[in-house]
């Protein structure tokens, strides 16, 4: 019996990969979403106000010319931008030409490619918004996103078989990144702050103050207010100052600790629709940082035996 209980459990652990590929990306996309899409043509400066105006982190950028989709616009663009022209009047320059100094050819999907193909694209190309483009006519229908698959995984979750790794902890799987996690001070300023997005490549830097304990958490999205208050002209202000317009909604830092579950970590993340988890200690000091796409590794393509390397 113990060996057909093994096999049962080795049965299960592939459980979300088949999930995953017996779902097409069409599956995912909402009856009735807002897509906004941006000509090349376009000042990058109006761009980001539009992105703000409509309440999306990212556009689709259009080439009337090519009559294609030839990028994307994110919040990690803006950063560059600020990053990089920070004082200069290089902000009224046009998508186009910012798009021919850094380009990046379009990662994109076929709404009848399987959900495990998105998740593989989004991990190895080390993506966050993957849009899913009809190969026929050319629209663009949908932005997947980490966030957006973990959830529609989350929601079959309670009907489906447990794999073993759901019960195992944070500790005994090694999921995350514990070691060199990039942080922040409240008094640290915003321009410092996108210095260190730029550098080391990340999405969020936890807050910690004198005692080093986490008090918040200043992340790419957050940037984004800074367009929409036109103080993009004034990066010295510190985060603290930058995060006061949140503070009246804000419920705090979304954490967790090594001892808990996969399974209490996946339903945590999902119902707080955060893209990760500072990982903290019982001091509440910072130990390490669990991501969306951690989560859909360990969940989707390590059982698969695809170990995208980081």
């Amino acid at each position: 019996p113990l060996e057909e209980i093994e096999a049962l459990e080795e049965s299960e652990s592939d459980i979300y990969v088949r999930f995953m590929r017996s779902h097409k990306c069409y599956d995912i996309v909402p009856t009735s979403s807002k897509l906004v899409v941006f000509d090349t043509t376009l000042q990058v400066k109006k761009a980001f106000f539009a992105l703000v105006a409509n309440g999306v982190r990212a556009a689709p950028l259009w080439e009337s010319k090519k009559q294609s989709f030839v990028g994307m616009l994110t919040i990690t663009d803006f950063i560059n931008i600020l990053h990089r022209y920070y004082k200069s009047p290089m902000v009224s320059m046009m998508l186009k030409l910012y798009l021919q100094e850094t380009f990046k050819p379009l990662v994109n999907i076929s709404p009848d490619a399987s959900l495990f193909d998105a998740v593989y694209s989004l991990i190895k190309n080390k993506i966050h918004r993957l849009p899913v483009i009809d190969p026929v006519s050319g629209n663009a229908l949908y932005i997947l996103t980490h966030k957006r698959i973990l959830k529609f995984l989350q929601l079959f979750m309670s009907e489906m078989p447990k794999p073993a790794f759901m019960k195992k902890n944070l500790d005994e799987l090694g999921i995350g990144t514990y070691h060199n996690i990039a942080f922040i001070h409240p008094d640290t300023p915003i321009i410092k702050a996108l210095n260190i997005f730029v550098e080391r490549r990340i999405s969020a830097l936890p807050v910690v103050d004198e005692s080093g304990k986490v008090v918040d958490i200043y992340s790419k999205f957050d940037v984004i207010n800074l367009a929409a208050e036109k103080t993009y002209n004034n990066l010295d202000i510190t985060v603290t100052q930058a995060l006061q317009h949140r503070s009246q909604y804000f419920e705090g830092v979304v954490k967790c600790s090594m001892l808990e579950t996969l399974e209490t970590i996946v339903d945590r993340i999902v119902k707080a629709e955060v893209h990760r988890l500072v990982v903290v200690n019982e001091a509440d000091s910072i130990v390490g940082i669990i991501s969306l796409s951690d989560i859909l590794q360990a969940l989707v393509l390590t059982p698969a035996g695809m170990d995208v390397a980081f």
